[in-house]
């Protein structure tokens, strides 16, 4: 029996016995499909949630009230010596690696214009608020490039908020009360949607220092720093932290740069990516111990066919090598066809749900691949070196 003959032989035992054959790549296909499925929304969810938080660009660092990372645990705003200003804000413009810095305080405030009221998150922003974050402005202009300490009383619109309040009706030049205090309506965001929970179209932005006095407080939330994309992120938080700790006198100031923020985001989904895997694994554990078993059943019954082979010549060697081959076929197809189904079913619930992520990651796709042939062989060891230490004479004897 040569190779050809080898071959043809594990392949006709296949086509001879359908039922048992689609059994065994069935459960095959079933863990393999699993784990497609599986990992692909896991990979989707991860790109989705990623790409919510670098819209807003990726070389931003952000400066928060209170040292955090401190000795004996988080003091949060309570261990500040002095909040942040807008004048800290106007000092990291020193910084040899600035490109936009910002001073940003928020809050809830009733609005009205036209009749109409409403409460939305006002945001208090400096003028380069819209650069730093890639914010568009639909019609008009954003807040101008005032001075920071005495800004004009300008405001500009989120997409929801004009709508709600001015409907089809220009709004530009409009007065607008926000709290208690009067702006003039300069410009209209473009529509941004649903941030991981943040509303930006039902937002007003005015002025830093206007939105302090709106919310009767003496500093703001935060201040982010936008620095150039090939500065080193190490060399940035050193330099904002020698231009603050010369003013405030202590570091009593958080940093934290996105790219830190990402890199931990990143690495606990993947995390969760592995995880989602390694449970669609399970289908393929089960899958094996199945083919595993149908694979002795195999041998039992076709003991006299085996000692047949043996009377004819046949070695040990060629008989383990027809069922090797014969598992290696079984996990190759249910590998296959687990395949199709998975992605098959991961395209149609992209195309059904739109807003359900789905990204095939392909690596854990050959990887599954790899496993189920890893499987196939493994499970046709065994059995194979059954069949190959039988008796001629006893097999021969065997109905």
């Amino acid at each position: 029996m040569n190779i050809v003959d080898t071959f043809q032989f594990a392949f006709r035992s296949l086509t001879a016995h359908r039922l048992r054959t689609i059994l065994s790549a069935s459960g095959i296909a079933i863990g393999i499909a699993a784990v497609v499925l599986l990992t692909a929304i896991g990979d989707g969810v991860q790109r989705f949630v990623l790409a919510e938080f670098t819209q807003f660009g990726t070389n931003i660092v952000t400066i928060t009230p209170g040292k955090i990372n401190t000795h004996g645990g988080s003091l949060g705003a309570i261990g500040s010596a002095r909040l942040l200003t807008i004048d800290d804000a106007i000092a990291l413009r020193q910084s040899r690696y600035a490109q936009y810095t910002n001073a940003s305080v928020t809050g809830n405030a009733e609005i009205r214009a036209q009749g109409r009221s409403r409460r939305v998150t006002a945001y208090g922003q400096g003028p380069d608020f819209a650069r730093a974050f890639n914010m568009q402005v639909a019609i008009g202009q954003f807040l101008p490039d005032d001075d920071p300490r005495n800004p004009r009383a300008y405001a500009v619109l989120g997409a929801k908020v004009r709508n709600e309040l001015f409907g089809d009706a220009n709004p530009l030049g409009a007065l607008l009360q926000v709290g208690g205090t009067r702006f003039r309506v300069i410009g209209v965001m473009a529509s941004k949607g649903n941030v991981l929970g943040f509303d930006f179209d039902d937002t007003v932005f005015v002025p830093t220092a206007r939105a302090l006095e709106v919310f009767n407080r003496q500093g703001v939330m935060e201040i982010n720093f936008s620095y150039h994309p090939d500065a080193p992120v190490q060399a940035v938080v050193e330099d904002i932290n020698r231009i603050l700790v010369t003013r405030h006198g202590r570091e009593d100031f958080t940093v934290k740069p996105q790219q830190q923020m990402l890199s931990t985001l990143s690495t606990v989904l993947s995390v969760l990516k592995f995880a989602v895997a390694a449970l669609g694994g399970i289908s393929l554990i089960v899958g094996a111990v199945g083919m595993i078993t149908l694979m002795h059943i195999a041998v039992s019954e076709r003991v006299s066919e085996i000692g047949l082979l043996t009377a004819l010549g046949a070695t040990r060697g060629r008989i383990r090598l027809l069922f090797l081959l014969e598992s290696t076929a079984l996990s190759t197809i249910g590998g296959l066809a687990g395949l199709l189904i998975g992605s098959g079913i991961a395209g149609l619930l992209k195309l059904l749900i739109s807003g359900l992520p789905v990204s095939i990651p392909w690596n854990f796709v050959f990887g599954a691949l790899g496993l189920s042939l890893v499987i196939g062989l493994a499970a046709g060891v065994v059995p194979a070196m059954r069949a190959a230490k039988l008796n001629p004479v006893d097999a021969l004897r065997t109905d």
